[in-house]
């Protein structure tokens, strides 16, 4: 656990321990180009479903619903990028977001 946040793991690449793909749809990517940064995750409407810190690393992961989802990077300098995709049951959608 890290202090960051509300007690949530630390962010990394490798999927945490204990975490099953076949029932699980996972959202996850990296971030380039920006200092603090945000990754908002939005609903096929494009209604709010959640957010997180991008760590120090620039890795952010959402576990989701299988559907069409929309990413919002939000960084400094009143930058934000979105990215449209498809989780799947029993997937990784790896990003790479450069801003």
């Amino acid at each position: 656990m890290t202090v960051q946040g509300c007690a949530a793991p630390e962010q990394t690449v490798a999927l945490p321990a204990g975490i099953d793909l076949a029932s699980q749809a996972v959202i996850q990517g990296v971030v380039t180009g920006a200092g603090t940064a945000y990754a908002r995750l939005l609903d096929h409407s494009g209604e709010f479903t959640g957010e997180v810190v991008v760590s120090d690393e620039g890795i952010f992961r959402f576990f989701a619903a299988p559907g069409s989802w929309t990413v919002r990077i939000i960084a400094g300098g009143g930058v934000s990028k979105d990215i449209a995709v498809e989780a799947k049951l029993g997937e990784v959608a790896q990003l790479a977001v450069a801003v």
